[in-house]
């Protein structure tokens, strides 16, 4: 099962230009999957938190568009925050892992994009049962 250290943040390219700048992802390129799904959070109230859960197969990568957040990954053992506050840096969040988004600043935009079709049956939303489901992977049950 991965570990903690597989959660990185990923520079995009940025391009430059005093009209404005401009970044982009391109699936299996920039980020190591396929983009299946996108999603994006916002008008998040202030101290709301988002997430809160775990996917057993579903990969994301999460950009800040505008604004600000932070990112708690969890393995199960170790935990590590990751601060999400420009638009070409991105978090590349594996399967397995806890993820709960934080500290939104006023009108941030959150995109998500997924590796897999919505699915509610891939959502771990206990802690507990996400402990559990890490150890059985690890031991490989």
């Amino acid at each position: 099962m991965k570990k903690i250290n597989c959660a990185k943040i990923l520079e995009l390219p940025k391009i430059l230009d005093r009209r404005g700048n401009l970044s982009f992802i391109e699936e299996t390129n920039h980020i190591p999957f396929k983009i299946v799904r996108s999603y994006w959070i916002y008008d998040v109230p202030g101290g709301e938190v988002r997430g809160g859960h775990a996917y057993k197969k579903n990969q994301e990568f999460i950009v800040a568009l505008s604004g600000s957040f932070d990112v708690i990954i969890d393995d199960g053992e170790n935990r590590k925050v990751f601060s999400l506050n420009r638009s070409y840096y991105g978090l590349y969040v594996p399967s397995g892992m806890w993820r709960q988004m934080r500290n939104f600043s006023t009108n941030s935009l959150a995109l998500i994009l997924a590796s897999t079709l919505y699915d509610p049956a891939d959502y771990i939303f206990d802690y507990e049962q996400f402990k559990e489901y890490r150890n059985e992977k690890n031991n490989g049950l």
